[in-house]
């Protein structure tokens, strides 16, 4: 049986859902010059990849559309590949989203290739490629993160991620990957199984899943959530229009084409670990 929606009003307190703005220079007290000069030339470090000089890092993350979208790479002499400067700028624009200053251990950027046992994200298509924090570029790129202090916006609740509460995913959140939008394709059609299936097909003869299937979902989609930050939650921005702060591509198309959807709203404040009513279409 589906479980009964409670409908919220469109109109929700612009206050409740705020975003912190990203400076169109990065976050603040984090330094351009030592990004270039020090933590960008890990994503391009020669690991066995595809391509002249090419990281497994940049294989990827030029050419897919992952929160990390790097700038398309530059060949000189002696296959020598690199970012010009006004790159290396949109690059950083890109990182700073997936970075929490002061805190490495919070960052997306740090943890998503860092093993779990050592503190990493539980789940990243290229690998892990940080078996421990020791390791020096980890070091690298936390000791920039460190240096920009801890930002002077961040709330008591952002410091210690909120848990996601599964009973509200169980019953609302859920219902989103069965709801149709005009012209959307729903969750269910692209996410029913494999490594992204946080949306199992159903047996036929069902509507909803059961506690134990509810449960599984669960743990496939919070390799997707960053509790507290809506904005560096791939679950939030890849359906999201790039325009409006998402992903630069999503196979499934857009099923938000802002963040005033009041059902993103819904989600952003999941996320954050608020509480909210259920927004269902």
């Amino acid at each position: 049986m589906t479980p009964r929606r409670l409908v919220a009003p469109v109109a929700v307190a612009a206050s409740m859902f705020a975003l912190a703005p990203v400076s169109s220079s990065g976050q603040q007290g984090l330094s351009f010059e030592q990004y270039r000069a020090r933590v960008e030339p890990i994503f391009i470090a020669p690991r066995g990849g595809h391509g002249p000089g090419m990281s497994p890092c940049a294989t990827c993350h030029v050419h897919s559309g992952t929160p990390l979208k790097l700038q398309p790479l530059q060949e000189g002499e002696n296959g020598r590949v690199f970012w010009s400067e006004e790159q290396s700028r949109m690059n950083f624009e890109v990182v700073s989203r997936l970075v929490v200053p002061g805190q490495p251990e919070r960052s997306r950027l740090l943890r998503k290739a860092l093993a779990v046992q050592a503190g990493g994200a539980p789940f990243h298509v290229g690998g892990k490629f940080f078996e421990s924090q020791a390791d020096p570029e980890w070091q690298i790129m936390a000791e920039w993160v460190r240096a920009a202090g801890t930002s002077p916006d961040l709330t008591a609740a952002e410091a210690t991620p909120p848990p996601l509460d599964f009973e509200f995913f169980r019953t609302c959140v859920q219902q989103i990957f069965l709801d149709k939008r005009e012209g959307r394709m729903e969750c269910i059609h692209c996410h029913g199984g494999g490594s992204r299936g946080f949306a199992r097909t159903l047996s036929e003869g069902r509507a909803f899943w059961n506690l134990e299937e509810s449960r599984r979902n669960f743990e496939v989609l919070r390799r997707y959530v960053e509790p507290g930050y809506p904005l560096r939650s791939r679950f939030l921005t890849h359906p999201l229009a790039p325009e409006a702060g998402g992903d630069h591509f999503h196979s499934g198309g857009r099923r938000w084409l802002s963040q005033d959807d009041p059902e993103w709203q819904m989600l952003a404040a999941w996320v954050r670990g608020q509480q909210t009513a259920c927004v269902n279409y």
